[in-house]
């Protein structure tokens, strides 16, 4: 089914009201679903009517080092380990990296911002606190953010990237087929936090779009590390990200002046599959009660490469 002017009617649609969004209201889906082929279209439309002035997202915009490593990888995953290398531990299971390349940044938030105030209908990610700011980035998603050249550059950054780097440093091969995103926003006057809490998922890469002079105050997250008992704090720096284990409790203070801007990326199994245990039932972590069933010795060619099955249809929230 094709579309005249799908931009234009899609500009037209009214949203769902908060409150029905919150409270699950059938209509909601309804409405996401019933014009989703529109949205898609208008999505497309609009990348064709910006062309000249909008950027086309790409790994360029990582970092110059990440990157590098990762094509390298690819290649010949037995160069691996220098990935591994470039991500430092903070507890046992959550690393961090820098991501983005902070040159490029800029670029890439001038494209959101864009997509933001197209004014083509788009979901908050209503299953965390319905944040105000964000929007769903996966295709299995409703209402998700649906120009194509943003899609490819989602993809590249989870077939490329996480997955293979969430099977290096976390042991997920087997729970990591599907993928989910979103992005969020925290401000001082709402959507200021988010309480101690598991992901749905087998791994978990939240990665901060701040830019270098958008300070912020208050939002630390807070790690806690099941092995010693103990919880770490960390800041998210602009262009920084953090990939952990879906299982890892995790909690964001609340932020007292600026705001914070992050990309929320999931992987997990086929139909909503995830480990199942404690933390160091992952991976190469030995654990006689493990309830995990990470298959053994997986090889590096084995890390570094796709799923063989297709995507399907479960989605978080």
């Amino acid at each position: 089914m094709k579309h005249n002017n799908a931009l234009a009617q899609a500009r037209a649609l009214t949203l769902p009201s908060r409150q029905s969004s919150l409270q699950r209201d059938p209509s909601v889906s309804h409405f996401w679903n019933s014009n989703r082929e529109l949205l898609e279209a208008a999505w497309a439309e609009w990348e064709i009517e910006n062309k000249d002035s909008l950027l086309i997202p790409d790994e360029t915009l990582l970092a110059p080092r990440l990157r590098k490593a990762i094509n390298d990888a690819w290649e010949n995953p037995e160069k691996e380990n220098a990935v591994a290398d470039l991500w430092e531990e903070i507890i046992p299971g959550v690393y961090t990296v820098q991501f983005f390349d902070l040159e490029r940044l800029a670029e890439f938030r001038k494209y959101l911002e864009a997509a933001a105030n197209s004014e083509i209908p788009a979901r908050p990610p209503y299953g965390i606190q319905l944040n105000r700011y964000g929007v769903m980035l996966d295709p299995r998603s409703e209402g998700h953010l649906g120009a194509p050249n943003f899609q490819t550059f989602y993809n590249a950054i989870m077939d490329r990237y996480m997955r293979p780097v969430a099977r290096l440093l976390l042991g997920t091969y087997g729970y990591d087929n599907q993928t989910f995103g979103f992005s969020i926003q925290y401000n001082a006057d709402k959507d200021k936090d988010l309480r101690a809490h598991t992901d749905a998922s087998a791994a978990t890469l939240n990665i901060n779009i701040n830019l270098l002079d958008e300070e912020f105050t208050g939002s630390q997250v807070d790690f806690y590390d099941k092995a010693s008992g103990k919880t770490v704090q960390t800041i998210f720096e602009p262009g920084k990200a953090i990939i952990h284990r879906g299982n890892v409790p995790h909690a964001t203070h609340p932020i007292t002046s600026g705001q914070r801007s992050n990309l929320v990326v999931w992987l997990y199994g086929d139909r909503m599959q995830i480990p199942r245990g404690d933390a160091s039932s992952y991976g190469n972590f030995d654990n006689s009660e493990a309830k995990v069933n990470t298959p053994e010795n997986i090889t590096a060619r084995e890390r570094w490469s796709l799923p063989e099955g297709p995507k399907d249809s479960f989605a978080p929230f």
